[in-house]
């Protein structure tokens, strides 16, 4: 084997008669579904396989009857995010996963510009030893992200069964199981119809590397359901409360495609930049309402999944923040 530190944790399998001729990265995974299929390969990239006692370092090999495979698995290697006392709002938690309302302003992971501060470090803090190398190394397992000025509902995975447990969820987007993704949107102007689907390829803007875009046949495929809660409107201006439902989870995906229908996001500096002279239209109380915000009016109001591992169906509702709430009550003598 390739080094001692590999020694940590085994896993041994004899192939079956069946078995023969499968790859070695699907047939591990297969018989370790507690690693991913991209982990298993990194693995044996990194000479942490062996058969009959000679390590492979080759995902394709085709493996044979009555041959013996052995995984050792590296122990967790402390992440390199610190782990920081930053208070975090649990709504759930148990040693699998916990479930947490983030606040806007916060950023999700460590980038350049966001070193520190992030909703990891608060988790690696928060969680310590219970977080279990997860993608091989000691650190929570992200699955899904919120922008950093969106507010709401987060799950975060602790072991690396509920990691892969929840990012299959995720990327079946709810289709044939329980995952429900709800947020709360607050948009300039009035959708007609009030019901529909936003369905559209988005990928990188060719013009603006920062920004997402909607483009006519490269990106991602991208669906977004929206139904219109509540409207509000005086003779120079219309506001609509929105809850658009994800289908797929793109980047900015709510933002971009609101703004595709001409709608785009109160308080959006990059996707609703031609409506901000909107706010000068609104009566003052709204306008300053809206001015100090300092973020996109977006909210992850609903998650809903399958807990990765019990199988209990699992949901939990945010309510809207204080700046988001305030603007709700300023709008409500508006209401149509």
């Amino acid at each position: 084997m390739a080094g001692s530190e590999l020694q940590q944790d085994r896993h041994d399998a004899t192939v079956l008669e069946p078995e023969a001729g499968t790859r070695l990265d699907a047939f591990l995974a297969a018989r370790f579904p507690l690693f991913s299929r991209n982990r298993i390969k990194d693995l044996i990239l990194l000479g942490a396989v062996s058969v009959d006692g000679t390590t492979n370092d080759v995902p394709k090999y085709r493996v044979r009857t009555g041959e013996s495979i052995t995984l050792a698995a590296p122990e967790p290697v402390e992440a390199e995010p610190q782990p920081q006392d930053i208070a975090l709002n649990i709504l759930f938690e148990d040693q699998y996963l916990i479930v947490i309302d983030k606040p806007a302003g916060m950023v999700v992971h460590p980038a350049p510009g966001n070193e520190d501060g992030t909703l990891v470090n608060a988790l690696i803090h928060h969680c310590g030893d219970s977080l279990r190398g997860i993608g091989g190394v000691k650190r929570p397992g992200i699955v899904h992200r919120l922008d950093k000025d969106t507010s709401g509902v987060m799950v975060a995975a602790k072991t690396e069964q509920a990691h892969n447990g929840l990012a299959a969820q995720f990327a079946d987007h709810g289709r044939t199981g329980p995952l429900e993704r709800a947020y709360t949107a607050f948009v300039w102007g009035i959708p007609n119809p009030l019901v529909g689907t936003v369905e559209t390829m988005i990928g990188r803007d060719p013009h603006n590397r920062l920004k997402q875009s909607v483009l006519p046949r490269e990106g991602r495929e991208a669906i977004t359901h929206f139904r219109v809660e509540g409207r509000f409107n005086d003779q120079k201006w219309s506001i609509a409360q929105v809850k658009c439902q994800l289908e797929t989870g793109r980047t900015h995906q709510i933002r971009v495609h609101m703004a595709h229908i001409g709608h785009p996001l109160i308080g959006d500096g990059v996707y609703g930049s031609a409506f901000a002279t909107k706010i000068n239209t609104v009566p003052q109380d709204i306008g300053h309402t809206i001015k100090s915000l300092n973020r996109q009016a977006l909210h992850a109001a609903i998650l809903g999944f399958a807990h990765p591992v019990t199988g209990q169906t699992l949901r939990f509702e945010s309510p809207l923040p204080p700046e988001l709430a305030d603007l709700a009550t300023k709008l409500a003598p508006y209401a149509l």
